[in-house]
């Protein structure tokens, strides 16, 4: 039996946020009860594919899978029991936001297996939290994630964002050090982007039609890019190891999940607008599949592989693709290295600081 990892989407919030492009948005009771019906069918419908694997990871995300009422996780989880081989020490994520949380919730999570969980904070500063759209404070978070750690919880992951409107360099430090020092075990710092068909498009985009009357509320490219610095030297001080371009972890804590996504393992997502890799296939539920040609493979091998700090390995290149990284890419990787975006470690090809300021142009590079 092969490896898989699982991703189920539940496309539900409350609110959305002012930056979220996610498939996601508010629904009614009804709705959702459908959708978990729906969903476990979906689930069960995998039978056949399922005899060829073992589960290794689990990730419920969304939208925000915490406003299911604990029956309908229940459901889900049960639907996952009967259809697959689950390992016994897999990794399982909930994706869970403060003010859709409950001690009840938390309890049912843990007696589903739910091992690890995903919260999203965004800021400790609750002008900030207002101006994004999120639901919360922080004082809800706070309360939120006392009681994951009452519930049992060992491995908390806390999602931040940078670049918010009207963020300062202080700001940002004092939001890096509030969540750190209550001690996760990972967290996951993103810059913010503005994305097409957001609120924050229309107000901070290119060709947004309220661009002018938001001029200058966005910190600029410099404050970002220490922002960007500051975080991993601040995380740091608290242990943290950042293992992938946006990903920082205690040791023995980097998320197994996503590190299957960086590395190409197969996946199955199961849910609207989940993606999917099996095989040399890729495809979105509901849509139609691609076959990866061999040149679209190493192309993902490589930009997927330089987020990681550890890089790409030649020696692995090699065993999956039946030729030397050098035949394909040795131009490419001797410019990257001569203007100090990649350096080579002994087996290791990996990006420099200064490659992860532009890594999107490094990765850029390495399409066929």
């Amino acid at each position: 039996m092969k490896p898989l990892e699982l991703y189920l989407h539940i496309p539900f919030c409350v609110q959305k946020c002012k930056y979220c492009d996610f498939l996601s948005a508010p629904a009614s009771m009804q709705e959702r009860q459908d959708y978990v019906w729906s969903l476990c069918q979906k689930i069960r419908s995998y039978r056949e594919l399922a005899k060829a694997y073992h589960v290794i990871s689990i990730f419920i995300g969304g939208g925000t899978p915490s406003l299911l009422e604990s029956s309908q996780m229940t459901d889900i989880v049960k639907a996952l029991q009967e259809t697959f081989s689950l390992d016994g020490d897999m990794e399982f994520t909930v994706e869970a936001n403060p003010g859709t949380l409950t001690m009840e919730k938390f309890q049912t999570y843990r007696s589903l297996g739910v091992n690890r969980l995903s919260l999203g904070l965004q800021s400790a500063k609750d002008e900030e939290l207002k101006c994004l759209g999120r639901i919360h404070s922080f004082a809800d978070f706070l309360e939120s994630y006392q009681m994951a750690r009452r519930a049992g919880f060992a491995n908390i992951n806390v999602d931040l964002m940078s670049g918010i409107p009207g963020q300062t360099l202080p700001g940002w430090e004092e939001t890096l050090r509030k969540t750190a020092e209550l001690g996760p075990e990972h967290i996951s710092a993103y810059g913010l982007i503005i994305e097409e068909g957001t609120p924050f498009y229309e107000m901070y985009g290119e060709d947004g039609k309220d661009r002018a009357q938001h001029e200058g509320e966005l910190p600029d490219e410099e404050t970002e890019r220490l922002m960007y610095h500051r975080t991993r030297e601040i995380l740091e001080e608290y242990g943290f190891t950042r293992y992938e371009i946006s990903n920082y972890a205690k040791p023995g804590f980097a998320c197994r999940h996503n590190l299957g996504y960086w590395e190409r393992a197969e996946y199955l997502g199961i849910g609207t607008g989940a993606a999917s890799l099996i095989g040399n296939q890729r495809w979105n539920e509901g849509g139609e599949k691609i076959t990866l040609s061999g040149k679209d493979q190493m192309e993902e091998y490589m930009f997927l592989g330089l987020r990681k700090m550890e890089g790409v390995s030649k020696a692995e290149f090699s065993g999956i693709f039946g030729c030397e990284i050098e035949a394909v890419y040795g131009d490419v990787i001797q410019k990257m290295c001569e203007k100090n975006l990649l350096e080579i470690s002994g087996d290791f090809i990996r990006l420099t600081d200064f490659g992860i300021d532009v890594s999107n142009y490094v990765m850029s590079e390495f399409l066929l």
